[in-house]
């Protein structure tokens, strides 16, 4: 049975995709529900924070249609790297290389967190594609926000998609820029020194909370 949020996910990507096309009415609630194996109360709540996106309009006895311009209200999608590793058709692993309490530097904690004097939790993780390096991450989190992720096993989930499912966020930043591997990141994807890697800085808030910070 597909949960909310992923059935939120797969109607997202064929929106993207152009499966449905701008105006055009999408399946009812119950013929989805009965592709994706669930009640009828799952796909509405799944269609209803689409909708709250601005990427559908839902209107009584005329259906769900795909929204004309829904840039207008576009929000930040996050994917889950194993989704996308296992859409490629390769086998996915997740390797959790460093996880510790401690403070970020302080410019950064002036940025993120400006009267929160708590300690954030630090990672650093390699997703795998068929065993071979596929993405570096190196992330804070504020466990203030999200005090739940301390009970979590990270070595068993990675921290990318527990926060997907589990911590929804109001707005978020992003940026994406070519960079020069350093040594972390030479030692963890195992490239030379200044190899050329493609660099995306994402933050996601809850109003003005932070919730996690990753490169």
């Amino acid at each position: 049975m597909q949960s909310a949020e992923a059935i939120k996910r797969e109607i997202i990507r064929r929106i993207n995709d152009r499966v449905w096309q701008p105006g055009e009415v999408i399946p009812g609630e119950l013929e989805l529900a009965r592709e994706f194996g669930c009640a009828r109360t799952t796909v509405n709540r799944a269609l209803q924070e689409i909708a709250n996106r601005g990427l559908v309009n839902r209107r009584r006895k005329a259906g769900t249609r795909v929204a004309l311009n829904p840039v207008r209200r576009a929000t930040l999608e996050i994917p889950i790297v194993r989704e996308e590793i296992e859409r490629t058709g390769a086998a996915y692993r997740h390797k959790l290389l460093h996880c510790s309490r401690e403070h970020p530097p302080a410019a950064k904690r002036r940025e993120w967190a400006p009267g929160n004097r708590r300690k954030m939790l630090y990672l650093q993780a390699l997703h795998l594609a068929d065993d071979k390096p596929w993405v570096y991450e190196d992330r804070w989190i504020n466990v203030a926000e999200v005090p739940a992720i301390l009970d979590v096993d990270l070595k068993r989930i990675s921290a990318n998609e527990w926060l997907v499912q589990n911590a929804p966020f109001t707005r978020g930043d992003l940026a994406i820029s070519a960079t020069s591997a350093e040594p972390a990141e030479v030692q963890a994807l195992g490239l030379p020194l200044q190899s050329a890697l493609l660099r995306v800085d994402r933050q996601t808030w809850s109003d003005d909370a932070l919730i996690t910070s990753v490169a």
